[in-house]
């Protein structure tokens, strides 16, 4: 079987364990069903997410221009608490800003190397743990809007971590913590602003992952530089794929880029 299409991250469906999908236009491949197989990927080009060019990819699936262009790839989509829709004000498209930053968001607490505090619109729960390679989350605080819950998190982050070590995930070299202890010891942290807005009662989400074996060192395949690669999948955790001699390859950070992949 031979697929052909743009990368984008892989699609999630919450079950134990984990479903996975590679979403192209003409294909939707399943890849749980791929564990165990020889899987070969091939750069063959790059499809830029925004314009649709082939242009080289400069990030998060953009090329150069979109990403200092467009509004998916604005500073507040990785700093919330850069938000500023819910003051009416535009940063480069105010319609499509007050969509996004103005609807219900979690300030979580995630376990997938160490404990850490994120944020996430409530309709990306647990899709975002999922894609984070999490085995554990907990809800500590949901607010209205983007802006409060990034405040919230930069006044947590002083206090607990708030970066995913991929090495550590992917080797699976985690520890089970009580992430409900973790939250009622960050209470006292959380700004005034936002305080209304904890959740006091309810508990984790334990989530696990299509894995055969973790890998000891995991070496992250980079296309650009090798664009040919084959290998036997035999996990998938966060939005890598792991393979048998340790290579993994994370898609996420390789959207738009053409591939084809064969089985």
């Amino acid at each position: 079987m031979v697929f052909t299409g743009v990368l984008t991250k892989m699609q999630t469906e919450f079950l134990d364990p984990i479903q996975y999908y590679l979403v192209f236009e003409n294909d939707f491949i399943h890849m749980n069903q791929l564990l165990n197989k020889t899987i070969n990927i091939k750069l063959v080009g790059h499809q830029c997410l925004s314009c649709g060019l082939d242009k080289p990819i400069y990030r998060q699936g953009f090329c150069r221009t979109c990403f200092f262009d467009q509004p998916l790839a604005g500073d507040w989509i990785m700093r919330p608490e850069l938000s500023t829709a819910h003051l009416g004000k535009e940063d480069r498209d105010l319609d499509y800003e007050k969509k996004v930053q103005l609807q219900p968001h979690i300030v979580y607490l995630a376990n997938s190397s160490n404990v850490k505090v994120g944020v996430t619109r409530k309709s990306q729960v647990p899709t975002r743990w999922i894609d984070q390679g999490a085995h554990e989350a907990l809800e500590i605080v949901e607010v209205p809007n983007r802006y409060l819950a990034g405040i919230t998190e930069v006044a947590l982050k002083e206090h607990v971590g708030d970066k995913t070590n991929w090495r550590t995930m992917l080797k699976n070299e985690i520890k089970d913590e009580n992430l409900l202890e973790w939250r009622q010891k960050l209470k006292q942290y959380i700004p005034e602003q936002t305080q209304q807005y904890y959740i006091e009662n309810n508990s984790e989400t334990h989530l696990h992952f299509p894995v055969e074996q973790y890998p000891v060192k995991p070496k992250s395949l980079n296309i650009n530089k090798t664009p040919s690669y084959s290998g036997k999948l035999i996990g998938i955790k966060g939005q890598y794929l792991i393979f048998e001699d340790n290579t993994v390859f994370n898609v996420r950070s390789n959207e738009g880029l053409v591939v084809e992949l064969s089985v």
